[in-house]
């Protein structure tokens, strides 16, 4: 794979999620800690981040809650996405999630 490691860039992996409008917030609560339990689990993440939309100009669709990782290559993510551990985040995720937005990219 030609991209599948880029000198100087790394893999940024952006995660949006719109949770139904009846989540309580302390389901909204478990699914921040198990998403953000994921980075002392799986080792390929190399950088992690997350927080609530406050744009004020209102095109977020409602999507609220953004979740950026980086990776240092295609095949950590390939590693990532099958893991166990994230497998076991989505079935708290799931019940809640209205909608999700993922896009990922190549730093420049």
């Amino acid at each position: 794979m030609e991209n599948s490691k880029k000198q100087d860039s790394v893999l940024r992996h952006v995660v949006l999620f719109k949770f139904k409008a009846n989540t309580s917030k302390e389901d909204i609560a478990k699914v921040e800690a198990a998403f953000s339990a994921l980075p002392s689990k799986i080792p390929q993440i190399v950088g992690y981040e997350w927080g609530i939309n406050n744009s004020p100009e209102g095109l977020n669709k409602g999507l609220t809650h953004c979740f950026f990782l980086t990776f240092n290559s295609e095949e950590d993510r390939a590693i990532y996405l099958p893991h166990p551990d994230h497998k076991a985040f989505g079935a708290v995720l799931t019940p809640h999630l209205e909608d999700v937005t993922v896009v990922d990219y190549w730093t420049k």
